[in-house]
């Protein structure tokens, strides 16, 4: 069977923008890494995700899209779309040449134990203006059949370990907005979860008092000391007890407990917290894990790093260290989805969900006048 050639796009619960990665696969053990790239959302795009999260929380059916929210979702879908044309432009290829893309699109609420997860972005829409298939709405089977719908890329995380024929056991996190961990084994499912908060509230934090994005390369916390107490109060949550599977909204937590420390302690609180909650859940694996491989942006703030090695109990490394890509992989990992979905393949198991089975995943759209070439291949 020949490989997929599959687009993977990402746009976090960072909110900073577009990744996109190219991958070939088979969907199972063979993934080569191709080119990648990103796309910045506009100051007045964050604005307006920002907006549609604080809309989003009044929605209780998935197809509900308040006014905000339907006009981000208007806008995810052509910065996407955008970012697609820069790429295949860049990279000297042509829509014909890719066989589907992954478009995870833009979480504005996710409430899994209402059965209710919503991430903006018009599939059909984009198939459409590109003239490529796109595999999209990767988490709302799982959610229908009672599973967390969270986190979805797990299995791209085993497909690296088993190609790079690492032993086991290892855990990945990807630190995005929302922490999670990926537990691999030899031969076993993945198991998986999220971790607690990991960037959000610390972006949020920077937003709200200097207008900046981001604590970049931790520098801010760098400068402050943790408040111990603080730390304690917010470790001190229910959720952390809960073994996995488990996941949570992008604003389950709240950074409001910070809010009598000056900027730097602040920072440096919220960063400790981040790796604490991570430290949480290593108990919890099947097994403890000989290594933990950090990707996502929190992989590029040291501090946070500093912190993780402090708290766990087996070596910290990055992506990166094994010539993986920090930046990209859950990129990849929606390529890889997608592949899987052409193929009919399980995206989301018991381990990593909750949901009763290994799960198929996905909604595919295919523009007018074309089949996937794998499809049809």
């Amino acid at each position: 069977m020949p490989l997929t050639r599959a687009i993977g796009l990402m746009s976090g619960t960072s909110m900073d923008g577009v990744d996109v990665a190219l991958i070939e696969t088979d969907g199972q053990a063979i993934v080569h890494q191709g080119a990648t790239s990103f796309r910045p959302y506009g100051v007045a795009d964050r604005k307006l995700l920002r907006a549609a999260l604080a809309e989003a929380v009044r929605i209780t059916d998935r197809n509900q899209r308040p006014e905000v929210v339907a006009a981000c979702e208007a806008m995810v879908t052509r910065r996407h779309a955008e970012a697609v044309e820069r790429f295949l432009t860049a990279t000297n290829q042509t829509p014909e040449s890719i066989d589907i893309i992954g478009f995870h699109g833009q979480t504005v609420i996710h409430r899994p134990k209402q059965r209710l997860t919503v991430q903006i972005g018009d599939g059909e829409a984009l198939a459409a203006r590109l003239g490529i298939t796109v595999a999209y709405d990767f988490r709302a089977a799982d959610v229908g059949a009672g599973g967390e719908g969270a986190p979805v890329v797990p299995v791209y995380h085993r497909a690296l370990i088993e190609a790079a024929r690492v032993e086991g056991p290892v855990a990945f996190l990807n630190i995005g907005g929302v922490a999670n961990v990926t537990y691999v084994d030899d031969g076993s499912d993945p198991v998986a979860c999220d971790t607690g908060p990991g960037n959000a509230l610390l972006d949020d934090l920077m937003q709200a008092r200097t207008g900046r994005q981001m604590d970049r390369n931790g520098r801010t916390a760098a400068k402050g000391r943790v408040d111990e107490t603080i730390l304690a109060a917010l470790l001190d949550h229910p959720y952390f007890d809960l073994p996995p599977p488990k996941s949570l909204d992008r604003n389950a937590f709240s950074g409001a407990s910070v809010g009598s420390l000056g900027l730097e302690d602040a920072a440096a609180t919220l960063t400790a917290f981040t790796a604490a909650s991570v430290a949480r859940i290593l108990p919890k694996l099947p097994r403890m894990p000989g290594e933990l491989i950090v990707c996502g942006g929190g992989a590029r703030n040291p501090v946070l790093l500093r912190e993780l090695a402090a708290r766990v109990p087996c070596r910290v490394t990055t992506a990166s260290d094994r010539c993986w890509s920090v930046d990209a992989m859950e990129a990849q990992a929606f390529a890889y989805l997608a592949a899987r979905t052409l193929r009919g393949l399980p995206i989301t198991f018991p381990g990593t969900t909750g949901v009763p089975r290994p799960m198929p995943g996905g909604v595919v759209a295919h523009p007018p006048h074309r089949e996937s070439r794998a499809a049809v291949a």
